[in-house]
């Protein structure tokens, strides 16, 4: 074949700069898999519709064969003058089968076999990424029901609120990543859609069989539009911004470990193989995943900012801008993806330091809200109990002392509708287990919310698996 597929247009050869300014062989040469099974759908396809023979398919086939192993086996040589996957492959295809090799583009473009490509492996990779959440949620749910006994302070505004379970505190970060793997789940239904046979926009003269090419590569519908076929990457932004939401979970839940594993919270203590060192420093011991994590969510973040500017102005149908689509994308499966493996890892290391936790509930007037409910409980308005705390509160800070440390008679003089029993009220445990409204965190309540959590893990791992 011709050096360039266009060259019979052109009277001058491509400029090596421009081979080089427009290639994209190094970016998407990771596509190669994925193109070569577009390729053998399409062939038999054509041969199905009689716009090939079947030996000319067989023939093909078996060297698009050839040619996948040879890139598996780092045996195939790239180069810029061919300027994408596609191109490499149907010239290499040249040297196995022959002349027939100039028959494999009949009927299609680069533009919807691209979009082609990308369809097949953001499926694979959604349903990657989707089976890693469901492991991380399983490991949350694992670490939720081993330390039930726990119970560390919530916070608002970064400062003490009310006591909480560390079990429901974990189980938000469950109910976060269950969104996270719905999403992707949901975003699979628009990746899932086959774009062959629009070719370049308007589609093709061929007598060609899409539903068919679609059977053979386990895709449910056929793309409606030729036009929207080769410029639609709605798809590829959706699952970005998936993967957006889903490392700025990641990015909360870092830096929750980074202020709980600090001198000043002490909370939790990470393992020493998910930790580095200083190199000036002796002494420390730094949160360097976390802060990685943390710190990757701009580059997910960047992406989808990407992919959105790239999009925003492009009319109708495929543009060349468009080849600027897959970095960003394979970046963020790299990065996403990497995230949840090492937290998997990194999460049921980490050693609870539950006596720091229990003794950071016991101050910081944690039961202020209880005192004004036992006063609501007592029959005064709440607005006029919160009042009657805030004074409380602040004589104890004057005095230096927590409400619990606060004498019968000292408490009485807030309010008559103060009894003994008001100290029970006032200790931690009575705090967690009257959180009994659905969803709360009352023991009762999380132990329900681990035991659902675990039949819903198990079934989507079986689901998987079966799938």
């Amino acid at each position: 074949m011709s050096e360039k597929p266009w060259d019979g247009r052109f009277a001058e050869k491509t400029d090596a700069a421009v081979e080089a300014f427009t290639s994209s062989i190094d970016i998407d040469k990771r596509l190669y898999s994925y193109d070569i099974d577009g390729s053998i759908a399409h062939c038999k396809m054509l041969a199905k519709a009689a716009i090939i023979t079947d030996e000319e398919s067989e023939s093909l086939i078996v060297g698009l064969e050839k040619i996948r192993e040879e890139i598996s086996d780092g045996k195939f040589e790239f180069s810029d003058c061919l300027e994408d996957i596609h191109m490499h492959i149907e010239n290499r295809l040249a040297t196995h089968a022959g002349s027939v090799s100039l028959k494999l583009h009949t009927a299609r473009s680069r533009n919807d076999q691209v979009a082609l490509d990308i369809r097949l492996y953001l499926r694979d990779m959604s349903r990657k990424i989707i089976y890693g959440l469901v492991q991380l949620r399983k490991v949350l749910v694992q670490m939720a029901e081993r330390h039930i006994d726990v119970v560390l302070p919530g916070y608002t505004h970064l400062q003490r609120a009310q006591p909480v379970l560390f079990s429901h505190h974990l189980m938000a970060y469950y109910e976060m990543f269950t969104r996270d793997t719905r999403r992707f789940e949901e975003g699979l239904e628009r990746i899932n859609v086959m774009p062959l046979g629009a070719a370049a926009l308007a589609g093709t003269t061929y007598p060609i069989d899409r539903a068919y090419t679609a059977s053979l590569l386990d895709f449910p519908t056929v793309s409606e539009n030729s036009m929207d076929s080769v410029s639609d990457r709605d798809f590829i932004i959706e699952f970005l911004a998936a993967a957006s939401l889903c490392m700025v979970h990641f990015s909360r839940f870092s830096e929750e470990l980074v202020l709980w594993s600090s001198s000043e919270f002490k909370f939790i203590e990470l393992s020493d193989a998910f930790s580095t060192g200083s190199s000036i420093m002796p002494q420390k011991k730094n949160p360097d995943v976390p802060e990685l994590v943390r710190g990757k969510t701009g580059r997910v973040f960047g992406s989808l900012i990407s992919l959105l500017t790239l999009m925003k102005s492009l009319p109708l149908a495929y543009n060349r801008d468009m080849q600027e689509d897959k970095a960003p994308v394979f970046d963020t499966v790299e990065t996403l993806t990497a995230c949840i493996d090492i937290y998997i890892r990194m999460l049921p290391n980490i050693k609870v330091n539950q006596e720091q936790m229990e003794k950071a509930v016991s101050t910081g007037y944690i039961n202020a809200t209880d005192m004004a409910d036992y006063l609501v409980c007592q029959g005064m308005p709440f607005r006029e109990a919160h009042g009657c705390v805030g004074k409380a509160v602040s004589y104890g800070l004057d005095h230096k002392k927590e409400l619990h440390d606060l004498s019968l008679d000292e408490l009485r003089s807030f309010s008559d509708l103060i009894n003994e029993d008001i100290f029970l009220e006032l200790t931690t445990g009575q705090m967690i287990e009257r959180r009994k409204s659905y969803g709360g965190t009352s023991t009762h309540n999380v132990r329900a919310a681990i035991a659902r959590a675990e039949i819903q893990v198990s079934q989507e791992i079986r689901s998987i698996k079966n799938n």
